[in-house]
This record gives structure tokens, C-alpha cells and sequence, in this order.
């Protein structure tokens, strides 16, 4: 989405001193400025939610005539590029108490904690958010900064300021905060709720307040608030490590420096379950593996190997597989274009190209757990295991653990899991009772 935007001009709000934003965020780049919400004429005219800087701090920045209207900036830093963020930015400009006119909200809990000093708006003063200018989503109206993520459910109400509780609650049993899909609000004349089922938007409010698609393109995926969906994870860093990762961290791409470069996945899946993901080899450069590997032996280390690690099983381009970092013959190579599966069941595993189980096995055997053609058997069931990855130079490699996208391309005709979390979209046929690695399968 990092040059998806939309637009709209809003009409004469019900009343411009009270409005409420709430999302639910995912963010896909943790460098530079992304932003969510702007209302704006001009430079001197603009207001902005959104994420500032590396450090991820949420902004809330509104400027009246060219001076500062109101400026928050929260000591809190979110980074997490694995997890949906709710936020909720609630204004009422007719208090009395300055602190209480303008409240942000992360995951049901107010922030009120700031990395400078707030400017809090004037009483029953006017802004630029909630008025009659234009409004952008996932852009900043001045320049070329774009929102790069996932967005879910997103509200804007005029003339009421609700807090959090009204769009989430905290499960009684897990202890974290849920969506809260129907929320009771009045939207006033500007109010309107968008990509609330899948990638609308057309106001699913009574308002019509629809908005165009100003730039970029507008995509669905199966990962949302409630059931989020492993990619490859940003926060296990190394230096200079990519040069491309994007596209909701499907996708990336290795420096052409001939140098080893690892990447990980961001959901860990229990030893003792079945689990399936498939990939794309975008582009082979030089040399890749591809597998899982014990979560406690992710390397963060330049130059490194994850297949080196003494719990990491992988299948290689060369058609051999990849123990501890020791080679031996296994099934076919492997380049550009090719699709690639892992299979995984109580300790074995198996890979797969374009659809066909090597080493003779067959998707009969492994739905019933023989394991007698499988890769690797033996794999110790009491640890906790995610996707590795490692490549040479110039290398690309796509995930899909479900959402049901290559990149930027949506599967046709998509096979789902025979159970469980049974809305995930694969290309080939799923193993029966194996599911994706998703937050809604490790709950099965």
C-alpha cells in the first residue's frame, strides 16, 4: 500500500468542536513517516495522524493559519510490524480541561505519556479536522508520504467524541483487545466507516460518504484484527539486510553483494502441530534455502546462514536438503518462477515444487502422517518453530502463509484447509488438518 491513498471532500460537519478516528492499523515499514488520516486546504492549513519517523511514535500534528492548532507526539513507540495496532484519536474542543479535549488511544488504553510537551486546541476554537476540505486517507496531503500497511475498519465520526470501549473491549480470558465489529455510533454529516468487509470503500455508514482511489492500488487480504497471518519479520535485522521488503512483508529482496542473508517469519508454530505455507521464488540470484527452524536460533548476524542452524530443516534450489547445514540429495532444483511448499506434521516435514511432493511422497502419505518419503522426521516436537529463509544475491522470495497473495497477485481458484482456519487461500492443494500459520490456527 506505500502509494495507495484516498480521497474525498468532506462536507459542513454537524459540529466541528467533536470528532473520534478509530483503526485498526498494521504497519509494514518501521522507517520514515507514514500517515493514516489528513484533512487539509493548504501548507499553512493541514492536520495529520499517523506514524512519525523511525522511531514509530504516533503523531498527531493540526496547524490553523500556520501556527500549531494542537501537536501530540506519543513516548511510546510501536514498531511491531506483526501486529494490528487499534487506534483511537478522540477530540472535544468545548472542555474545560485542556488535557481532556484531545485523547489517544492504543489498544484500549490512553497514552499519556509524550515525547515533548502537547499543544492542546483552544476551547471551542475550529480546526481543519472535521471541516468542509479535502480529506485523504493513507496520505500525507503535502508531498509523496504514504501510509505503507494494512488498514481495518476505519471510522471517522463528527460530533461525538467517543473513547476506545465503544470500538473494542478486553476478552475476559486472553486479556487482549477485540475488535468490536458493530460499534453503536452516531457518524454525524461527515461521519463515515470504510474497509470494514474486506477492501470497500464505499461508506458502509447510512452517510454515502464514499471515497475514490487517488493513487496506487487498492488490495484485500484474509489477515485483519481478528486472525493475522505470519510474514517475514522486519525486527529480526541485519545490517544493510535487504534492499526490498514489501507489499504487506510477503515479499523480499537481497543486496546483489554476494553475502548470506537470513530472514524469519513472524508467527512461531507449536512442534506438536500440522502446518502448511507456500512460496515463489521471485527471482534466484545465486543460492537460496527455505524451511523453518527453532525460533531460539534466529541469527540476526550479517553473512549468516539460518540453514546452519542444529534445528533448522530446509529444502535448497539445488534439490538437495538442508539439515544442521549439512547437504544430501533430496528431489528437484529450483529457480525463478517456482512455487514452493513446505508441509509440516509432529515432527516431519516435507517440501514441495509446483505442486508435487519430492522425494516420492505423496499428499495421500502425508494427510495420513506416513513418514516414510518425508525430508526430515525425528524433529524435536517440544520447541517452537517458524519460516527461515537464506539467500546469496539478488534473491527474491514471496509468502504466502494464507492471506492468499504472491506479491502483488490475488490466487485464482484458491484450495482452503479442509478445517480449522478454513478461509485461508492457498494455491495447491491443502494436506487434510494441516492449517496456515496464522493466529487463528494456533488457537485450534
Amino acid at each position: 500500500m506505500a502509494s495507495t491513498y484516498l480521497t474525498r471532500t468532506s462536507g459542513s460537519p454537524t459540529n466541528a468542536l467533536k470528532w473520534t478516528f478509530s483503526a485498526w492499523v498494521k504497519i509494514a515499514s518501521i522507517t520514515g513517516d507514514t500517515f493514516l488520516l489528513d484533512f487539509y486546504t493548504d501548507g499553512n492549513n493541514r492536520s495529520q495522524i499517523g506514524f512519525q519517523n523511525s522511531d514509530k511514535a504516533i503523531i498527531l500534528k493540526e496547524r490553523v493559519s500556520g501556527s500549531n492548532s494542537q501537536l501530540f507526539q506519543t513516548s511510546a513507540q510501536f514498531r511491531d510490524s506483526s501486529a494490528w495496532y487499534h487506534i483511537v484519536v478522540s477530540c472535544d474542543r468545548t472542555l474545560a480541561t485542556q488535557e481532556d479535549r484531545t485523547k489517544i488511544y492504543v489498544n484500549g488504553t490512553r497514552i499519556t505519556s509524550f515525547s515533548t510537551t502537547p499543544t492542546y486546541p483552544a476551547q471551542n476554537t475550529t480546526g481543519i479536522i472535521n471541516t468542509a476540505v479535502g480529506t485523504l486517507i493513507g496520505k500525507y496531503s503535502d508531498g509523496t508520504l504514504y501510509f505503507d500497511g494494512s488498514l481495518s475498519h476505519v471510522h471517522f465520526v463528527d460530533g461525538t467524541a467517543y473513547d476506545a470501549s465503544t470500538f473494542g473491549s478486553t476478552d475476559s480470558t486472553t486479556g487482549q483487545w477485540e475488535i468490536n465489529t458493530a460499534p453503536s455510533i452516531t457518524m454525524g454529516n461527515n461521519g463515515f466507516t470504510i474497509l470494514k468487509d474486506g477492501n470497500t470503500i464505499t461508506d458502509q455508514s447510512s452517510n454515502s460518504n464514499d471515497f475514490s482511489l487517488g493513487g496506487g492500488t487498492l488490495t484485500s487480504t484474509k489477515d485483519c484484527p481478528s486472525n493475522v497471518y505470519c510474514v517475514w519479520n522486519r525486527l529480526v535485522k541485519q545490517t544493510g539486510e535487504m534492499t526490498t521488503i514489501g507489499n504487506g512483508n510477503t515479499y523480499l529482496r537481497t543486496q546483489n553483494d554476494n553475502t548470506w542473508r537470513s530472514a524469519y517469519g513472524t508467527i512461531g508454530f507449536q512442534g506438536t502441530g500440522k502446518f502448511y505455507a507456500e512460496f515463489k521464488c521471485g527471482n534466484l540470484g545465486g543460492t537460496q534455502h527455505l524451511g523453518i527452524v527453532d525460533v531460539d536460533q534466529q541469527n540476526s548476524d550479517n553473512g549468516s546462514k539460518f540453514s546452519n542452524a542444529s534445528r533448522a530443516y530446509a529444502y535448497a534450489n539445488n534439490g538437495q536438503k538442508v539439515g544442521a547445514g549439512s547437504q544430501s540429495s533430496y528431489g528437484n532444483s529450483w529457480d525463478s518462477g517456482a512455487y514452493l511448499q513446505i508441509a509440516y506434521n509432529n515432527g516431519a516435514i516435507w517440501f514441495g515444487k509446483d505442486g508435487t511432493w519430492q522425494n516420492s511422497a505423496t499428499i495421500s502419505e502425508i494427510n495420513a502422517g506416513t513418514t516414510t518419503n518425508a525430508a526430515f522426521t525425528g524433529i524435536d516436537t517440544s520447541k517452537t518453530y517458524t519460516i527461515g529463509w537464506n539467500g546469496y544475491a539478488d534473491d527474491i522470495i514471496e509468502l504466502n502463509a494464507g492471506n492468499g497473495w504472491f506479491r502483488t497477485t490475488e490466487i485464482g481458484s484458491p484450495n482452503n484447509p479442509s478445517s480449522g482456519d478454513t478461509e485461508a487461500k492457498f494455491k495447491y492443494t491443502v494436506p487434510t488438518a494441516h492449517q496456515p500459520i496464522s493466529t487463528k490456527a494456533l488457537n485450534e
